[in-house]
């Protein structure tokens, strides 16, 4: 039962940015305030809590989360309290105090719990601990802010690589698994909820159990919850490749309810560059672990990331990888920018490439892989799929909108329904036909409901 003992200001209005890892401790937050008996708003001038979850990953999502904090302060009304939480926080809190002084209240990445305390707060106050990261345990609320048929499930924060470009162990600290029976607990709670698709996420998911020096921990963490006997999907997201082991294939070429989706950044195909990130894995190892995952999951769907100008990358360097995106024709590719990001080891390195190059070589790897996605969409014409439906298309309520198994929310594509007329109510499984294809979208028209789940089966996926 919500707590109505509060004061009459009990409005609260929302902003997460960065990662689906941040959306979760920002559900953590909004969970704990709505038991106290807050109100939630989606309208910032409604709202007497402005609160921000942010992210500190990049100058660009520093930038961002300046924006929205100086957006909040210009449209609040006059006694609203602004409360700052996040990755940013704990790195930058310094420099927002500075930007912004009138900040009510601070949170560290490690602290979101402590949301009442802020909210509570009749001065201005902070509370950033040397705890880096959070992990929700035992009965924390959380209220999923995502559509009710998909959830993100954290496994782990924090991380054990120390790859050169990057400063995540130095914002989110060091590896922190959840136990298994955590993870379950929260997993048959959230289908219990109705979720049908959860998304496991972690900086790496290999490392899940590593901190406890547990050997083949996410495997056996996915046979357990394949044991459920009910209809779902569950979703990899970030898996290095170096993690992705034979143990790993077969757990999930046993069943179909596991997505036969993997994203793997690999950043670079370049040995040398490989090198100079501090990656583990070679140009052999991925490309040997990506023919094996074609040949063993002949429909699996492969997510990356690519960098470009990353200290020292030469011209014939950077062609190398347009040349693997040619050849190996990865579904989906995210296409990033070396960022200098002064706390990373890659800062240090010689050779910088100017932001001109950077460019240069970004559009252009942008435009190989938009024709390799044009190709692979346009051989989906004529083939039929499942796919959840997911509501209205935003351009228009005469088209609905869809994703299969090969389609993760928010990074990928979907399917754009111009037929829906059989569509009975949306978060549910259709069998749809693929009529044809734009530059990331698939165009299809929906045959009917799916029923029984080997009926799902026997149709070939996206």
């Amino acid at each position: 039962m919500l707590n109505r003992n509060v004061s009459s200001n009990n409005k609260f209005h929302f902003t997460s940015l960065g990662c689906a890892r941040n959306l979760v401790d920002s559900e953590v937050m909004i969970g704990i305030l709505l038991k106290a008996g807050y109100e939630i708003t989606p309208e910032p001038k409604e709202a007497d809590f402005l609160v921000v979850n942010t992210c500190g990953f990049l100058e660009s999502s520093r930038q961002e989360g300046v924006d929205t904090i100086r957006d909040l302060f210009s449209m609040k009304k006059k006694d609203a309290k602004v409360i700052v939480a996040g990755c940013m926080v704990q790195k930058h809190s310094g420099e927002l105090k500075e930007k912004f002084p009138n900040i009510h209240y601070m949170l560290g990445s490690g602290d979101v719990e402590k949301i009442l305390d802020a909210v509570k707060a009749g001065e201005a106050g902070e509370e950033v601990t040397s705890a880096r990261s959070y992990l929700e345990w035992g009965e924390i609320p959380r209220m999923l802010s995502t559509p009710k048929h998909y959830a993100y499930l954290k496994i782990a924060e924090g991380c054990k690589k120390r790859c050169a470009f990057c400063i995540i162990p130095t914002i989110k600290g060091p590896l922190k698994s959840k136990t298994k029976e955590q993870v379950l607990k929260e997993f048959n709670a959230l289908l219990s909820q109705g979720v049908h698709e959860i998304i496991l996420i972690a900086q790496d998911l290999g490392d899940f159990g590593k901190d406890r020096k547990e050997k083949g921990a996410l495997a056996a963490l996915l046979r357990e919850m394949l044991q459920v006997k009910k209809d779902f999907w569950v979703r990899l997201l970030y898996l290095y490749p170096d993690e992705i082991d034979d143990e790993l294939i077969a757990v999930m070429k046993s069943d179909p309810r596991l997505c036969p989706y993997l994203d793997m950044p690999i950043q670079h195909i370049n040995n040398e560059m490989l090198k100079a990130m501090h990656r583990t894995t070679s140009k052999e190892e991925i490309i040997d672990i990506i023919t094996k995952l074609r040949k063993e999951i002949p429909n699996v769907a492969i997510r990356t990331s690519l960098m470009v100008g990353f200290p020292g990358e030469t011209e014939e360097q950077f062609e190398e990888m347009v040349d693997f995106a040619k050849k190996f024709s990865l579904d989906n590719v995210g296409i990033f920018k070396f960022s200098l990001e002064k706390e990373a080891y890659a800062a240090k390195l010689p050779n910088q490439i100017s932001e001109e190059v950077k460019q240069k070589r970004f559009e252009k790897l942008a435009a190989i892989q938009l024709k390799v996605v044009r190709k692979k969409l346009k051989e989906m014409i004529g083939r039929k799929v499942v796919a959840i439906v997911e509501g209205f298309h935003p351009e228009s309520q005469m088209l609905l909108r869809a994703r299969s198994q090969a389609q993760c929310p928010d990074i990928d594509g979907q399917i754009i329904i111009n037929d829906g007329r059989k569509v009975t109510g949306f978060g549910k499984q259709y069998e749809i036909e693929i009529t044809d294809a734009t530059d990331y979208d698939l165009i299809g028209r929906v045959l009917g409901p799916v029923g029984a789940k080997k009926e799902a089966r026997k149709l070939a996926l996206v």
